[in-house]
């Protein structure tokens, strides 16, 4: 790394972790670090949306899987219109009148404490996934930089982002949000111009080769469930987006830390918009970096590796872009991935203070006890994910190994929360053989082949729709039932 290079990692790396730190002092309070103190821009809220749902898994692996294979990954993008509308009209509003930190809050009033336990355990396990991934791909773009172990800048990289998100609160880590994701799209938009105009033929010389080699392909059209088809992809990506921007705690807190109903709305509904196009911009990276090493360059054989795609951006920006460019994108990267951790350690901390610690170990609580808890439960968050980071090592493609991470730990809860919105009915009794059914659907796609290998038992369906086939076992089963006993019951009555 070139000391220009190194002298703009560096800074960027201590100035938004000094800036983070800064808002210390308006953090004493438990109800200022899980929502804010209302005071904070429309636009900080929207922009922390969009930098929360980037991450480094968009800006490395979304390149990474476009270089190894199409635009498939796309697809997932084109749901999100989808799910952002949806959340902005039905599910803020119920967030903003029930007025609590957690996003959990709401099923215990509908069903009663035993699912917002289930929900929030499945929120943590899917933050620890998230947080592990991240912090993986973020070491892969400091060793190509620097050559430092991959396990040593994970350990170092979480600390320091648990330092400023532990110091700051939510309003440091929406703040700083808002500036990482203008810095990752300019970092970004630099990358890809230098690659067009690197081409020896110009820039439509990317489009030339993409298309002789169908990396411009949305994938199969056919009705295939087993395979990654464009259907496959959009339908997990309605179900995970719809779980991200209506339930998910990291959006829930912004919505609730937003100044009134409409601009929680707003920041739901553009915070989501904004990534389409973003996601798009990465993707074309991908596609650009495969046309480069095809007309420009050839990558060393430890990269042609399948397994290595991910690492191919990060041996582009250090060893191609000039000085002081591979330093911003270094700091892009980082900022991408920052963003996302921060978040996960804030909101997994306000999960355990409201859901559990609250609840179940002392309903008063005094600031200081509570703050004691928020800061304990945000170290340990850290210190699982960075576990996980670590044993994430040499994974084929992080982006493939988060979607199916995110289907399995996601645990089907969106199936109970539109259960919740969508059933008038009360029954307890259904919801509960809703959600038995939907993890046994879960484990079944998740680790038949595991127990019975090659067997007529063993579930044929892609790793994608496990989500999709859990949420829709809980909804359909507890609608099923509660429908039954409401009917039963009004029969007995008259």
């Amino acid at each position: 790394m070139k000391s220009l290079d190194l002298i703009v990692f560096v800074v960027y790396l201590a100035g938004i972790t000094l800036f983070g730190s800064s808002f210390f002092k308006k953090n004493r309070t438990s109800s200022s670090f899980t929502i804010g103190n209302a005071n904070i821009p429309g636009w900080v809220v929207t922009m922390s949306i969009f930098a929360t749902f980037v991450s480094s898994i968009s800006y490395l692996a979304l390149p990474g899987n476009a270089f190894l294979s199409n635009w498939n990954a796309f697809v997932f993008s084109l749901s999100i219109p989808i799910a952002s509308i949806i959340a902005a009209k039905f599910f803020v509003p119920i967030y903003r009148k029930i007025n609590s930190p957690s996003a959990y809050t709401y099923l215990e009033q509908r069903f009663g404490p035993w699912a917002r336990i289930y929900v929030s355990i499945c929120y943590l396990l899917t933050q620890l996934g998230r947080i592990g991934t991240i912090l993986y791909l973020l070491a892969l773009t400091l060793n190509a930089v620097t050559g430092w172990d991959v396990a040593t800048i994970i350990i170092f990289t979480g600390i320091t982002v648990a330092l400023y998100s532990m110091l700051g609160g939510i309003s440091a880590v929406l703040w700083t949000d808002a500036i990482q994701g203008i810095i990752l799209i300019a970092g970004a938009l630099v990358c890809l111009l230098y690659i067009l105009y690197s081409m020896p033929e110009g820039p439509a010389q990317v489009i030339e080769i993409g298309v002789l080699n169908d990396k411009f392909s949305l994938g199969s059209f056919a009705l295939d469930l087993t395979e990654p088809t464009f259907w496959v992809v959009l339908i997990y990506g309605i179900f995970i987006n719809l779980q991200n921007y209506g339930i998910d705690q990291n959006y829930v807190q912004r919505y609730m830390a937003s100044k009134s109903d409409k601009a929680a709305q707003r920041s739901a509904l553009i915070g989501g918009m904004m990534y389409v196009p973003i996601s798009a911009l990465f993707i074309f990276i991908g596609t650009a970096l495969f046309a480069y090493y095809n007309a420009v360059a050839t990558l060393p054989p430890e990269l042609t590796a399948v397994n290595q795609s991910d690492r191919v951006f990060p041996y582009f920006i250090v060893n191609v872009l000039p000085p002081g460019i591979s330093g911003l994108l270094v700091a892009s990267i980082f900022a991408a991935g920052m963003s996302t951790i921060s978040t996960s350690f804030n909101s997994s901390a306000t999960v355990f203070l409201t859901d559990y610690y609250n609840k179940y170990f002392t309903k008063r609580a005094s600031e200081r006890e509570a703050m004691k808890v928020l800061y304990i439960s945000s170290a340990v968050i850290g210190i699982l994910g960075i576990v996980i980071a670590i044993a994430m090592i040499n994974v084929r493609s992080a982006l493939d190994t988060w979607w199916k991470l995110a289907s399995i730990f996601s645990g089907g809860m969106l199936g109970l929360f539109l259960l919740g919105v969508i059933s008038k009915s009360k029954n307890v009794f259904g919801a509960i053989v809703g959600v038995i059914a939907g993890i046994v659907v879960i484990f079944w796609m998740s680790f038949s082949e595991s127990i019975w290998g090659d067997h007529y038992l063993t579930s044929s369906f892609h790793t994608y729709l496990t989500i999709v086939f859990g949420t829709m076992a809980i909804f359909l089963v507890g609608f099923l039932i509660s429908s039954i006993k409401q009917k039963s019951f009004s029969n007995e009555k008259n």
